[in-house]
């Protein structure tokens, strides 16, 4: 008890473990989770069925397990899952899941989200990503491991962002990103590759001249997005690196970014 601020109203069924911090004017819902090493900070609001794993970091004001933005939602007990160490700043607002998807929203490990990044209700996030401030995601989007949010940039509702893209600040998505791409615009169009951001995560340089010669086929070569897709799909069984691309097809139902 020593480590929760006076001020702070901790709901009776919610569980924290023994060493959370939680500071002045918090508030911690009735189904939350909490778990070792994390933080709450003054005036954050933890509610809704809301787990979150061990080192998490949440900031002033910010609002978890908030309900979603949705007229269909009639406080149905969806949820929040949040993995480990991820740091959440200032007036991020993320919403639980809603019966019309698996009611489920989520955010793996290692996230890193700024001021007032919003997470819609039964997005499922992966880890190491980034948000920069004011970064926001309709329902039902998917943002894959160490893809990068630029600030004021805004995804629509069931969008698929790829593992390590980049999107720059204020870009307007409406369709798929694939993987390792950068975009930009309102709206957005596709700008090359990740490079630099690839090389700090240890590719190599033969894997990351395959993923340019498969950004290539999709967005250079002519080829219909069918017969490119093919094409690094038998790509991707003799370099894994392009695995990536895979489950991204698999995922995208919005056609890509061009």
């Amino acid at each position: 008890m020593s480590n929760i601020h006076p001020s702070a109203i901790i709901s009776p069924g919610a569980e924290l473990a023994g060493d959370v911090r939680v500071g002045p004017y918090a508030i911690i819902g009735e189904h939350v989770t909490i778990g070792a090493g994390s933080v709450i900070g003054a005036h954050a609001i933890v509610d809704g069925h809301t787990d979150l794993g061990t080192g998490n970091v949440i900031h002033a004001h910010a609002s978890i397990g908030c309900a979603p933005q949705d007229k269909k939602y009639r406080n149905e007990p969806t949820r929040l899952v949040i993995g480990n160490n991820n740091t959440i700043f200032q007036s991020v607002t993320i919403a639980v899941g809603t019966v019309q998807d698996e009611g489920i929203t989520s955010l793996g490990d290692d996230n890193w989200l700024m001021a007032y990044a919003h997470i819609g209700h039964d997005c499922r996030i992966g880890n190491s990503t980034i948000f920069a401030n004011s970064a926001t995601l309709g329902g039902h989007v998917v943002v894959q491991d160490h893809a990068i949010l630029g600030g004021l940039s805004a995804v629509h509702q069931f969008c698929v962002i790829g593992a390590h893209a980049m999107a720059g600040g204020g870009s307007i998505i409406v369709q798929d990103l694939p993987p390792f791409t950068i975009c930009e615009g309102n709206r957005a169009v596709a700008r090359g590759i990740n490079s630099e951001g690839l090389k700090r995560r240890g590719f190599t340089a033969e894997q990351i001249l395959a993923v340019k010669r498969a950004y290539k086929l999709l967005y250079r070569s002519g080829s219909s997005y069918e017969v490119a897709v093919a094409q690094i799909r038998e790509s991707a069984a003799e370099e894994p690196a392009l695995q990536a691309f895979v489950e991204f097809f698999d995922r995208s139902r919005r056609g890509i970014l061009r």
